[in-house]
């Protein structure tokens, strides 16, 4: 058998973490298996399913690397199959129409709050001979569920969970203005589309005995179903946006790599033993429904920053430079483009995003004079600097070997010379070439910066400039 999987997310909004985390499952258990991961958009709500949704979706799972098997599929272009379904289970009495008016539905709600129990629908019509049906008035139609016994569902992560007959309604299968409900799209879909595998959060689960009965209406064989459960913030509530349930498209803008995000979410709800820092053919060889708890997972922004730097410090410097000089605006400078796959290496382990990298390395790339932090210009404007600067240019300006062990060894031979600490010649110096009081060893930096820059710089900061 060749495992299919799906991810079936309604276009409704953004990609979120949650949505995230249950496409890589789904695809990471098709690679295991050598199988087949397919993308279903259930765009059927065509009041809030969007475009800019649909965009977002595409958009967050190819940056993650998700890449799906064949074309997407829209479930609203189906409607016609879900109609013709439903047209079989009536003519084999599965199935009936029900003129039930939206006051006899209502006074069924009112009568279940009363007695304190869910709505159910009381089958009014179930048996009802349709000559009795109201002029005028267009049916919805309604599966004829089975009224004793249970629904057995051998769940991957749950184990088998079942649900007496009597506790389910014969679910509404198509409305009155002829569309079909979720409820059928998704079994209908999942059947044409060979599904073997359902993966989804455990919020679904009340779901799946439904879809289980139209299955078995239908004779068609059910697909494994596996429900994985949700992601709490750390504090053990529902997941909310102060937590981080945002859009995919968020945590790339906050400079977060993808490789990084993939790891992280995988460990959510996931593990191998100890393995924190996982690849993506790890994962692949990996992954298994068995690794999967059954506790909610908690979303911690500090373990995901901890990931991410792990990888930032992994990843090649030319391809970094690249992400950074696409946020600083240089993609188009090679002269930039060179410069900061020089300096990454000092930088990528001072930060634990693109967005912290990306800052941090501004300073190589920006146009003279620089501008100064609050802090580097109280350093730059006290006497001290003002009188230590300009003998340092001018003993730098007879250095020859432009390298940061030579440019320190000068250094602390003019510190000395003068009677001072090196710290005092070198936070003046930074405060010059970076236009800040922190930043990468500095003498990594004069090298990096080069020597005409470098020395363009410290007369930039002299007043008056030499």
């Amino acid at each position: 058998m060749t495992v299919v999987t799906r991810f079936a997310p309604s276009p409704t909004g953004f990609l979120h973490i949650g949505g995230a985390r249950t496409a890589l499952f789904n695809w990471l258990f098709a690679k295991h298996h050598g199988g087949i991961f397919h993308l279903r958009i259930e765009d059927t709500d065509r009041a809030r399913s969007t475009e800019a949704a649909i965009a977002a979706i595409l958009d967050g799972l190819q940056w993650l690397g998700l890449d799906w098997d064949g074309e997407v599929v829209y479930q609203f272009a189906r409607a016609p199959r879900h109609a013709e379904v439903v047209s079989q289970l009536l003519a084999a009495g599965k199935a009936y129409p029900c003129y039930c008016s939206v006051e006899e539905l209502e006074e069924m709600r009112k009568a279940a709050m009363v007695a304190g129990k869910p709505m159910k629908y009381d089958g009014r019509w179930r048996d009802r001979d349709p000559k009795d049906a109201p002029a005028g008035v267009k049916p919805v139609i309604r599966l004829k569920a089975p009224q004793s016994g249970e629904t057995v569902v051998a769940d991957g992560v749950q184990g088998e969970v079942r649900v007496g007959n009597e506790q389910l309604d014969d679910m509404v299968l198509l409305r009155s203005d002829g569309n079909p409900t979720y409820m059928l799209s998704v079994v209908v879909d999942d059947h044409d589309m060979g599904i073997t595998h359902v993966i989804r959060g455990d919020d679904h689960l009340t779901n799946t005995f439904r879809q289980r009965q139209i299955y078995d209406a239908m004779g068609w064989e059910a697909p494994h179903f596996s429900h994985i459960p949700l992601i709490h913030g750390p504090d053990g509530a529902k997941l909310s946006k102060r937590h981080g349930a945002l859009g995919v498209e968020a945590y790339r803008d906050m400079g977060y790599l993808p490789e990084a995000l993939r790891n992280y979410l995988l460990r959510l709800g996931w593990a191998h033993g100890d393995d924190e820092v996982i690849s993506t053919q790890q994962a692949i060889d990996w992954f298994d429904l068995g690794g999967i708890g059954r506790s909610p997972s908690r979303f911690d922004f500090a373990k995901l920053d901890n990931l991410n730097g792990q990888y930032m410090r992994q990843s090649d410097d030319a391809d970094l430079a690249a992400k950074v000089a696409q946020r600083l605006g240089k993609e188009q400078d090679p002269a930039a483009l060179a410069l900061l796959t020089r300096a990454m290496s000092g930088l990528k382990t001072r930060a634990k995003n693109l967005k912290e990298l990306a800052e941090n390395a501004a300073f190589y790339v920006q146009p003279r004079p620089l501008a100064l932090t609050d802090k580097a210009k109280a350093q730059l404007d006290s006497v001290e600097a003002q009188v230590l600067l300009p003998k340092l240019v001018a003993a730098y300006r007879d250095e020859t070997q432009w390298q940061a062990a030579k440019l320190e060894e000068r250094a602390r031979a003019f510190a000395e010379a003068e009677g001072l600490k090196l710290g005092a010649v070198a936070q003046p110096l930074r405060a010059a070439l970076t236009g800040s009081t922190q930043s990468p060893p500095i003498f990594e930096v004069l090298e990096i910066v080069g020597r005409d820059e470098s020395l363009a710089r410290l007369a930039d900061a002299l007043t008056p400039a030499i």
